[in-house]
């Protein structure tokens, strides 16, 4: 398989340990020269040790992705949960900036450090840990309520839905499917646009925006927020949607035991629930945009190697006719 230099290439351990250490001597630690890279593709994360001290974790910025402003604004959420004593994992203070940077082969790279966190994933089929879920959220959206994002973007129609359409026809999609994947999507986004409209007068308000188990730890029978990359503007039911698994039925039980703690902190609005297959719909196009605009990085042909084949796009268009079905069933239904 033929790679491609990548900015993230010039990250080599050294220069990881070098820009810890710049800013690590700020309070007089060092890194004691053990690094181990974290499961991580937009961005690339390591465990680092700190001599006398606990690891650190080292999280280094896609280049180009966000500006300063925009993790700026996602630091000052986590912050502002923290004060509130919310249980999210914060980025570290070095001489009271929490956005550091270092230059490498003239390549700026923007990076954070945060403490390591132990953890295990929830079980989003217990019921209990879905109430507890729910109580978090609602004291998450509570603050996420209190004003909106000034630079960080919406989860929209356009960037997540007709955008990412729009790039996997002219680039990805192969020839013997794109008259299948062109038509179904062109019927998709009119379908988005119209429910988008029917529920406009849902508000959006600051959300995690990618609340799956993966960026849950769950310890001391408390669920522990991690990752606020993908924060945005996006309905609460953003947040919820993504806990749910299995089929109708089992969804609706699952959703049952989250409002129930969800109820106890903040009112649900359960208009949302017609907002929750726009947006699975919506996560389904841009996932495959994601991957395949950061093809040419080599991490993503090296660890999604089932992307970007013919079956692997047949499967696609199968799934989103299936979700173009969902869209036409009526919302989940939950006694509140």
């Amino acid at each position: 398989m033929t790679t491609h230099p990548h900015p993230f290439d010039a990250l080599t351990p050294e220069r990881i340990l070098d820009a810890v250490d710049e800013a690590l001597a700020a309070i007089g630690q060092y890194s004691d020269g053990r690094i181990l890279a974290l499961n991580s593709y937009e961005n690339r994360v390591y465990q680092v040790g700190v001599e006398g001290g606990e690891p650190l974790v080292a999280k280094f910025y896609r280049p180009g992705r966000w500006s300063d402003a925009q993790i700026l604004e996602e630091h000052a959420f986590c912050f502002e949960l923290a004060d509130d004593e919310f249980p999210v994992v914060t980025p570290l203070r070095y001489d009271g900036r929490s956005l550091l940077e270092t230059s490498v082969a003239g390549q700026r790279f923007r990076f954070a450090l945060f403490p390591r966190r132990g953890g295990r994933a929830p079980e989003f089929d217990n019921p209990d840990h879905l109430l507890v879920m729910g109580r978090w959220l609602a004291r998450l959206h509570n603050i996420g309520a209190i004003k909106p994002f000034s630079e960080r973007p919406a989860l929209d129609l356009a960037s997540y839905g007709s955008d990412s359409v729009a790039f996997i026809s002219a680039h990805f999609i192969p020839s013997s499917l794109k008259e299948a994947y062109d038509s179904l999507t062109r019927d998709l986004l009119v379908v988005l646009a119209e429910k988008c409209r029917q529920h406009r007068d849902i508000a959006f308000i600051r959300t995690h925006c990618d609340c799956h188990a993966g960026n849950v730890l769950w310890r001391d029978d408390l669920p522990h927020f991690v990752d606020f990359d993908d924060a945005r503007m996006a309905p609460a039911v953003q947040d919820i949607w993504m806990l749910l698994s299995g089929d109708r039925h089992e969804q609706t039980a699952q959703l049952a035991e989250i409002l129930d703690g969800y109820a106890e902190f903040r009112e649900f609005d359960p208009r949302e629930l017609h907002w929750i297959e726009i947006l699975r719909t919506l996560r389904m196009l841009h996932y495959s945009a994601w991957l395949a605009r950061r093809w040419d990085d080599p991490a993503f042909p090296l660890h999604f190697p089932w992307f970007n084949s013919e079956r692997y796009w047949g499967q696609h268009i199968l799934e989103l006719r299936e979700q173009f079905a969902a869209l036409q069933e009526a919302p989940l239904k939950v006694t509140l």
